[in-house]
Formats: structure tokens, C-alpha cells, sequence
């Protein structure tokens, strides 16, 4: 099932580091893995994705694995291949024979139509780092009865490749460990009862989502590997690598390399993300000048950090993943003595019709050659994250969703509060066949027909930022008959690729 683009093999051992920068700066721990390969380079769960995340200078890679018919293990993060494949059966009523013959990457770009649903065995195959060390593997199992089959696997392919294997699922981690593989428990946040199981059941890892390790107990823990999933943002990637993690997943390479680096470069260091940037709002009914519903016009106020102990020369730079964007009245290069932060302002201009990946302001930090230490150019960005804003109240607010595409329809939804509740109702489906209502709350998906409800968080009330929050309409086009979303905002669905959710205020605080 590897067909003609499985990739070639990765440098050895003795190659330069893929960042540029030396494998000091850029060795483990923590460990950094790619989520589900590299999701914003190429699609998720391929053989493609796992190589750019090698070839990125990653220390190995996560994925996700799911159980065909014949419960043969294959790379899928969802239940079904509609996302991917654009079919709706659940991937256990698919034989792997018809698996062989489905393509997986055309959804994404063009350049990746024929990419194959690889099995098991051939990600194994990719079983070192651009610098030819051996690459960890972090398999996350759904079911608890695919691990016997992963160990033969394991054994018969790759039995000597680092593997975790984590899961959600307690019954998963304890498959594993039962046959002698290392397991982890996957969280969103610490739990004490997690971590009295864990060190009752003797398992060797414990992962947690973004922030999660937050007000953690350091001791009862110490013999438990410290791992975090989908950690991206620049503030978490800090935390991950000073504490240090053992290890960690991440869609962002080079931004989390770069967080590794800088700890080392900057030991001393305990102050912030050095690149600050504001979150920009999107206010669709403004007049976008033809760029589509989800752009505008920002003067952006930001700010760089020297966080070395000498002086360097900061370049900053926009850098464009999605859609259309411009910077105007950006400097060319700023000069900062140690410690130094200096502000400065740039007005950004552009977007898409479609919520998607933000643009990133990123600078190169040169460092100077000095006593005992060669001179470096290390590049770090931080996104220009772009929101909208929504209040829920008693009555009910109309969320009017982007029509996602020129002469498309625009579809609403109706959001209001009942007691502790989220209540959300289907107004108008933006033309769509097939209609159900989608969302996201505080990181929970949730998917209803004309509806749904969802609990709010405990102290949704007090936060003074917002929840994170999105909702949409997804269903089919009435003409291609393709699944097709019309989204208030970015976050959906759970491609990597769908941008930033929007933020949820509680009335009170409007």
C-alpha cells in the first residue's frame, strides 16, 4: 500500500542539521515529534507527512492508527474516511483491499492526489532522523484490540525502533504494557486520579494537551516521562522545553526547534516569547476590498526581545501560509543590546474567504561570534492570529457563518445560554444539502443535526480572554455534492489547516 510516492531515504548520520543550526542547539531532550507527521506541509497521516517532519529536523514522528475490516492497522485519525478520502463508512467496515485502492491527499493539494493510506509497516520504514539517529514513533491507538497486532508488527519490522504507544484509553495502555511496550495515557489537563493510576499500573508516560501541566504536583510524578500533544503556541513551546518536557508533539517544526534552541542559547533566560504580536479581529461585514469575508486592514502593534546575553541584529519578516496578505512599513533590521525589547508598528492588509492558517510575523535573531561561542542566525516567529468575537446571552444571538467562496450563500446559526448550557439551532443552511450543526467549545468538538447543546466550561464566567469558540454548518454542495462547510470562524473541522477559533464572551461581561 506504500505505491510509487513513498519517500526516499533521509541523509545519515554526520549531515547538518536541517535547521542550520549545531546539533547542540538542536539535540534532545525534549524529544519532538511530529503531530500526525507534518500536517501543515503535507496531509496528515501520510507517508509524505512523516518525511517532511524527518526532513524538517524532527526527532521522529506521532500518528494515529485505526483498524481496518481484517483489524489490519492503518494511519487514520478519524473514524471514517470522509475527511480524507470523502467516504462515510467507518474504516472497521472497510476490507484493506479497497483501503489499498483510496487516495488520501487530494484534499489537500493538488500535488498530493494518488497519496496512499499507509499501513503500519510502512511508516516503520521511516526509521531515522535527518541526521540518521534513530527516530521515536508515537502511536496513538483508538482500541485496546489492535495492540496484539501492532506488537507483531513491531517485532517482524522494526523491533528495535523507539515506540511509545499512547491512547486515551486506559485499557489501550494497558494492552500495551502487559506486552512489554512502553505506554502513555494522553489527558487534556492533569488529573489527580490519572496520576495515581499511572503509578499504580506502572506506566511509563503521561501526556497532556496544551497548558496542561499547569498547577501539576512536581513530586509523585518523577518517574513518569512528561509529555505534551499539539504543542504550538510559542508560550507553550517555551514551557515544554525549560521545565523540560521529556518530550513532545507539535504541528509547528520549525517554531518548536527554534524554542529548543533558544533555551540553549539563552539558558538564562525566563522572560517571554521574544516575536509579540496582538490578535487581530475579523469583522466580516466590514468592507474587505474584495479580498473575501474573513480579511481587513490592521495596524498591528508588536514588539521583539533580545533575550541573549549580548547584542544582536533582529530582521524581521511576514511570512504568508494561506491566502493574501501584505506588510507595509516593516523594519528593515533593529539593533538591540542585551535585554533590550523594542516596539514598533506595521499596518497588514489581506486574508481569504475561508478561515485558515494565520500569517506569521518572524524575524532572525543574529547572534555574534564570541569566546567559546560561534556565531548563529536563529529564526522564530509568532503567529498574527486572527479572531472573531461572539457574547452569549439568555436570548438569542444570530452567528452569520462566511460564505467561504465568491457567490456562495451565507448560512446562520442561532446561539444563546440556558442555565449552564450552550444551545445553538440551525436559522439557515447557506444552501446546503444534508445540513448538521458543528462546533467547537473549549477544545470539546461537537457535532448535532438542526442543533446541538454543550456544557460550558466551570469558570466560563470568569475568564476575562473568552473561551475558545467556533460553530458551522457542514454538509453537501448542491451541485458537486462535496462536503462543504460555511464557519463562523476558524477551528473547523480538525484538519490542522482550518486557523484559529474565535472567541465566546458570557453576557455579563459584554
Amino acid at each position: 500500500m506504500s505505491g510509487p510516492s513513498t519517500p526516499p531515504s533521509l541523509p545519515r548520520k554526520g549531515s547538518e542539521h536541517p535547521t542550520g543550526l549545531p546539533p547542540a542547539l538542536t539535540a534532545a531532550p525534549p524529544w519532538i515529534l511530529g503531530h500526525r507527521g507534518a500536517p501543515l506541509d503535507a496531509p496528515e497521516n501520510t507517508l509524505a507527512s512523516l518525511h517532511h517532519a524527518l526532513e524538517a529536523g524532527l526527532d521522529g514522528v506521532e500518528y494515529d492508527l485505526q483498524g481496518s475490516l481484517e483489524d489490519e492497522p492503518v494511519l487514520l485519525h478519524d473514524d471514517t474516511l470522509e475527511r480524507t478520502a470523502g467516504d462515510r463508512r467507518p474504516i472497521e467496515e472497510v476490507p484493506l483491499a479497497e483501503l489499498a485502492t483510496l487516495e488520501v491527499g487530494g484534499w489537500f493539494q493538488k500535488r498530493f492526489v494518488g497519496e496512499p493510506l499507509p499501513l503500519f509497516a510502512d511508516a516503520l520504514s521511516l526509521g531515522h532522523t535527518a541526521l540518521g539517529e534513530p527516530a521515536l514513533h508515537m502511536v496513538e491507538l483508538k482500541r485496546a484490540d489492535l495492540v496484539g497486532r501492532v506488537v507483531e508488527i513491531l517485532r517482524e519490522t522494526a523491533p528495535t525502533l523507539p515506540v511509545r504507544i499512547a491512547s486515551f484509553h486506559r485499557e489501550v495502555c494497558l494492552a500495551a504494557r502487559d506486552a512489554g511496550l512502553p505506554s502513555m495515557l494522553l489527558s487534556t489537563r492533569f488529573r489527580p486520579e490519572d496520576g495515581e493510576w499511572l503509578r499504580r499500573e506502572r506506566i511509563e508516560a503521561y501526556g497532556l494537551g496544551p497548558g496542561g501541566w499547569r498547577g501539576a504536583p512536581e513530586k509523585g510524578l518523577e518517574k513518569t516521562e512528561r509529555w505534551g500533544w499539539s504543542i504550538d503556541r510559542p508560550d507553550h513551546l517555551l514551557e515544554a522545553c525549560r521545565r523540560p518536557f521529556f518530550g513532545f508533539n507539535t504541528n509547528e517544526p520549525r517554531r518548536a526547534l527554534g524554542a529548543r534552541a533558544l533555551v540553549r542559547l539563552a539558558p538564562d533566560d525566563d522572560g517571554p516569547w521574544p516575536i509579540e504580536t496582538p490578535e487581530l479581529e475579523v469583522i466580516p461585514e466590514r468592507d474587505a476590498e474584495g479580498r473575501g469575508p474573513f480579511a481587513g486592514r490592521w495596524q498591528v502593534a508588536a514588539a521583539v526581545r533580545n533575550p541573549f546575553g549580548v547584542a544582536v541584529r533582529v530582521e524581521p519578516f511576514l511570512e504568508v501560509r494561506r491566502g493574501a496578505f501584505e506588510a507595509t512599513s516593516l523594519p528593515g533590521s533593529i539593533e538591540l543590546a542585551p535585554g533590550e525589547r523594542r516596539e514598533f508598528s506595521f499596518e497588514l492588509a489581506g486574508g481569504s474567504f475561508s478561515p485558515g492558517l494565520d500569517p506569521l510575523l518572524a524575524a532572525r535573531f543574529l547572534i555574534p561570534e564570541g569566546p567559546g561561542r560561534p556565531a548563529a542566525a536563529l529564526t522564530l516567529d509568532a503567529p498574527l492570529v486572527r479572531i472573531r468575537r461572539a457574547v452569549l446571552r439568555t436570548t438569542s444571538t444570530r452567528l452569520l457563518c462566511l460564505a467561504e467562496e465568491p457567490g456562495g450563500a451565507v448560512a446562520s446559526l442561532g446561539l444563546r445560554r440556558r442555565g449552564s448550557e450552550l444551545v445553538l439551532e440551525l436559522e439557515h443552511t447557506g444552501g446546503l444539502n444534508e445540513p448538521h450543526v458543528a462546533a467547537v467549545l473549549d477544545g470539546e468538538f461537537r457535532v448535532g443535526t438542526r442543533g446541538l447543546r454543550m456544557r460550558l466550561p466551570e469558570d466560563f464566567d470568569d475568564r476575562a480572554e473568552g473561551t475558545p469558540f467556533t460553530a458551522g454548518v457542514m454538509g453537501l454542495d448542491p451541485v458537486r455534492s462535496t462536503p462543504t462547510w460555511r464557519r463562523w470562524a476558524g477551528g473547523l473541522p480538525a484538519d490542522m489547516l482550518s486557523g484559529s477559533p474565535g472567541r465566546l464572551y458570557p453576557g455579563s461581561r459584554a
